[in-house]
């Protein structure tokens, strides 16, 4: 018996019918590697692997991925796009009001979606997206720190 080996990058993209690039290589790679990251920064990373890429073909290339399944896009309201590469199940978002950091937390029930609609309108529903509100730790020490100084 022979253990599978893990795709790569390449043979990902192949298998979502996308082309092969080795922009879309270094972008989808710094999405994994990255922990909700917007436009700008993924930017940044991919031109640190490859060298110059336009802001445009990196909001191509995520629009490509994102189309693809292969990176999810999260746009806290209020605040521009986010991207990860966790993607296949049905798992919500903290949100800090502060700092903006964003959070993974698993579903509550499991199995997508994972709330159900009181009226779903005719839709087939096969995902729900939550986010939740508050501040991270870190925010919160501070302002419980600034509270007390006062």
């Amino acid at each position: 018996m022979t253990a599978s080996r893990p795709e790569t990058t390449a043979e990902e993209l192949r298998g979502a019918g996308l082309r092969v690039t080795a922009a879309r290589v270094a972008l989808l790679d710094a999405v994994r590697e990255g922990d909700h990251l917007g436009v700008e920064a993924l930017a940044t990373g991919v031109r640190a692997r490859v060298g110059h890429i336009s802001l445009q073909a990196v909001y191509e290339a995520l629009h490509a991925l994102t189309a693809a399944g292969l990176v999810r896009r999260l746009e806290p309201p209020g605040s521009p796009a986010l991207f990860e590469g966790r993607v296949g199940d049905n798992h919500h978002h903290l949100v800090c009001r502060s700092c903006g950091v964003v959070a993974d937390v698993d579903c509550a029930v499991g199995h997508a979606p994972c709330l159900t609609a009181s009226d779903d309108h005719g839709f087939a529903v096969d995902e729900a997206e939550v986010l939740y509100w508050g501040l991270c730790p870190r925010c919160s020490s501070a302002r419980t720190a600034h509270s007390s100084a006062q």
